[in-house]
């Protein structure tokens, strides 16, 4: 094999390994335009049923039943568009309601919507995180001034204004252990982890890691504490160990995913909601996901 032959065969086998990173590992759960655009908040209950937000339409809930068919769950209430989505423990749907600047609340048996949370100083509640007990933690973005804060609800729908003044505060999560808060800033790219104490104050905050580009959206913690991380506009889920490490980056197909859950059979399969594309890519995780 001469010189110019070997470099050649060099340069195929570069391009056909960039070729071969640049390939989605997902497959579509949901296909295009059966949600909106702002389709977000993927939440799977406790019966493994899977939910995400503007199924057809605005300011609705769609339900997953199965591969390639979803189906209207519930109309929110005139003027309520939702974003991120939990439950609790008794399978109630918590949801951020960003244009009501409300966290609404959805009875497992009525399905009653009503107003669990409200306070007239949220810019618009983005997405929320839920600890066991049934509190939560929600970023509350300003997407004009690039800032944002974070808030408490307690159990009774009380909010606390955690800390205010951040960068655009979006993607939000607590760790299996319930010892750290996780949240993210998308335009400065940036994920601060906490220490959550008794009664459910935050200490000890600190830089977990910081991205040199792209957006932060939704995140999610498997059970060995590693984060996944939705990177709008790169398109991929990057998984982010508990000291701040970039494990690995999970090429999707569309370049714009807003969140992401764990569900499936063994809560080892992540489904990521698409922008742009109104659909669902769907992979299986190393481990299961946390809450």
């Amino acid at each position: 094999m001469n010189k110019l032959t070997a470099l050649l065969l060099c340069a195929t086998s570069y391009n056909l390994l960039a070729q071969t990173a640049l390939l989605p590992h997902t497959t579509d759960w949901i296909k295009d335009n059966v949600f909106t655009q702002g389709i977000e908040g993927p939440a799977v209950d406790n019966k493994g049923h899977l939910y995400a937000v503007n199924f057809k339409n605005q300011g609705t809930i769609g339900k997953v039943i199965k591969k390639d068919q979803a189906q209207l769950f519930i109309t929110l209430p005139k003027g309520s568009i939702g974003n991120g989505i939990r439950f609790d423990s008794h399978n109630n749907m918590f949801i951020a309601d960003y244009t009501g600047h409300n966290i609404l609340k959805v009875d497992n048996k009525t399905k009653l919507v009503t107003v669990f949370a409200h306070n007239k100083k949220m810019n618009q509640p983005n997405d929320i995180a839920i600890m066991k007990s049934g509190v939560l933690f929600a970023s509350d973005p300003n997407w004009s001034n690039n800032t944002g804060n974070l808030w408490r609800i307690d159990k009774d729908g009380s909010t606390h204004l955690l800390e205010s003044n951040m960068g655009t505060t979006n993607g939000i999560e607590v760790s299996n252990d319930q010892k750290l808060l996780y949240i993210n800033e998308s335009k400065q790219r940036k994920i601060w982890q906490y220490d959550i104490q008794k009664g459910n104050t935050l200490i000890n905050k600190r830089l977990l890691i910081e991205f040199p580009d792209f957006g932060l959206d939704g995140m999610r913690t498997d059970i060995k504490g590693n984060l996944y991380v939705a990177r709008y506009g790169k398109g991929v889920i990057a998984k982010v160990s508990p000291q701040g490490k970039l494990l690995k980056e999970i090429q999707l197909r569309g370049k714009f995913p807003t969140n992401i859950a764990f569900g499936g059979n063994n809560r080892d399969q992540i489904f990521i909601t698409m922008q742009k594309r109104g659909a669902i890519e769907t992979i299986m995780a190393d481990y299961s996901g946390a809450n």
